[in-house]
């Protein structure tokens, strides 16, 4: 085993270690009267340097792939059939890197609100992003499983944080949801196995372009999948479940978890479906359909997190374009709008959620004037929103105009008017959020306490911002120094396209 090939398992057993950590350091004496064993200070040191550790690592396995080669840790040193293979290359280490980045931003987001302090936050947050990255590192369906549950499972805890109805009932919506989800995804799992004798994708590559029971045994996993990606119509429960969840939790949810459910579609189709054109219409009718209906949601909300959680479901519609277009510039182009969005999308919602808490609401018609009073919020909600609706010079026009040029040079002329024309109507919801919340001067409004008076006079403290802040500048750079990133997304793309190597690497020699 060569060095490279030991740190593959890096990113999972650092956050996986560190949570573990911190789950026994942070019990309270026999008794539960004392402090906790391990000082907040601590625990967020902890954490941090888990995921400063883990993504400095996914860097380095970036860094060895960019030339397309694929790194493999067969774990327990089995031979290839046997073992689980874990495989990093380009468009795994990408999303792993920029996965630990958003951690990073995410916890310290959580540490300037004060959203950390409940006391399975940072554990729960660590194991959840372990799950994550294996499963961008899995090369095997059932490992893909299990890496999602792992990913999933303290995910129910991190929503049910907290008091109220509303919480309540959008955790019971999440975990209903997934558990269903998954359950269809072991279903497809068991297909998958009866019909082809096994679960690696060394092993099922390109078979499912000739083997129909094997293509729609496949195709179960994929609608699983479908619904954790959120794409419509099996989209309903993300706006309802994620506006109700925690600030923190919704930034960390809104980068991973979806996102994981995207990874899985591109990778499978690429490597089982070898790329197969025959059902690319309906991945195309689904995309489409995806952006518009999100969009149009985020139109008729009324509250800056509910826009937003709707421009996610949006959002993935474009990334799953490149899916559908599926030519290397397509599939490079989707993995640069999809590692930016992340970024820009956790912005958004940092400065929601400082908003809200700060506040008291992120209601549109019971705010306004915010960027009189707080003028480092309004810019780092102007700078990631113009992003979002793909306005120059900013990361969002670089992915959204490679997009619109694959989808015309791949012919779907169609697909190119429906992306510019839903990302108009983006720009129109973001100025929605900003007339309402940041522009004019107070607006008269009943108090929380039900009372007359208005529910504007705050100050968000500038520090509550500043992950958004830093974040929204990541944005700027990628736009105006796009080459890397679409450099890299290129040979993450090309790896998509043509999966030779990728199946050479995970294979049974």
């Amino acid at each position: 085993m060569t060095g490279l090939e030991a740190l593959v398992v890096v990113p999972i057993l650092v956050p996986l270690a560190a949570a573990g950590l911190l789950i026994l350091l942070t019990a309270r004496p026999p008794g539960g009267g004392g402090p906790f064993l391990l000082p907040m200070t601590a625990r967020r040191v902890v954490a941090f340097t888990a995921l400063v550790v883990s993504t400095a690592v996914s860097a380095v396995l970036l860094a060895a792939t960019t030339d397309g080669a694929v790194i493999v840790q067969r774990l327990g040193n089995w031979p290839a059939g046997i073992a689980i293979p874990l495989a990093a290359d380009a468009f795994g280490t990408i999303m792993l890197t920029v996965t630990g980045v958003l951690g990073i931003a995410c916890l310290a987001f959580a540490a300037v609100t004060g959203s950390d302090t409940d006391r399975a936050f940072l554990p729960q947050s660590l194991l959840l992003l372990a799950g994550v990255h294996g499963a961008y590192l899995t090369a095997d369906l059932f490992s893909l499983f299990v890496f999602v549950e792992v990913m999933l499972v303290p995910s129910y805890v991190l929503i049910a944080t907290g008091r109220g109805p509303e919480r309540i009932a959008a955790s019971r919506l999440y975990l209903t949801v997934n558990l269903l989800a998954s359950t269809v995804f072991l279903a497809g799992l068991g297909l998958v196995y009866g019909v082809a004798g096994t679960v690696q994708l060394g092993d099922l590559a390109g078979r499912a372009v000739t083997d129909p029971a094997l293509a729609a045994a496949t195709a179960v996993i994929l609608l699983a999948l479908s619904v954790k990606a959120a794409l419509v119509p099996l989209h309903n429960w993300l706006p309802r479940a994620y506006t109700a969840a925690p600030a923190a939790v919704t930034v960390l949810f809104s980068g991973l978890l979806t996102k994981v459910g995207v990874y899985a579609l591109f990778r499978i189709y690429a490597v089982v479906y070898d790329g197969d054109p025959r059902f690319l219409p309906v991945v195309l009718v689904a995309a489409l359909l995806t952006m518009v209906v999100g969009v149009l949601g985020a139109v008729g909300a009324g509250g800056m997190r509910r826009i937003l959680t709707f421009h996610m479901v949006s959002q993935i519609g474009y990334i799953v374009l490149g899916l559908a277009i599926s030519t290397p510039a397509g599939l490079a182009a989707a993995i640069y709008f999809l590692v930016q969005y992340v970024l820009v999308k956790a912005a958004l919602l940092m400065v929601a959620g400082a908003v809200e808490q700060y506040a008291g609401t992120d209601t549109l018609s019971r705010l306004g004037g915010l960027a009189s009073r707080n003028p480092a919020t309004a810019v780092a909600f102007a700078v990631s929103a113009l992003s979002l609706a793909g306005i120059p010079p900013l990361s969002g026009f670089v992915a959204k105009f490679a997009l619109v040029l694959g989808a015309v040079e791949a012919g779907t002329v169609t697909a190119a008017i429906v992306a510019v024309a839903v990302s108009v109507v983006t720009l129109l919801s973001m100025l929605k959020i900003w007339n309402g919340e940041f522009w004019g001067g107070e607006t008269p409004a009943p108090a929380p306490g039900g009372g007359a008076g208005t529910v504007v006079a705050v100050a968000v403290p500038v520090r509550a911002v500043v992950p958004a802040l830093a974040l929204g500048a990541l944005s700027l750079l990628l736009g105006l120094w796009a080459e890397p990133l679409l450099a890299l997304s290129t040979v993450a793309g090309q790896g998509l396209a043509d999966t030779t190597a990728y199946v050479g690497a995970v294979g049974a020699p």
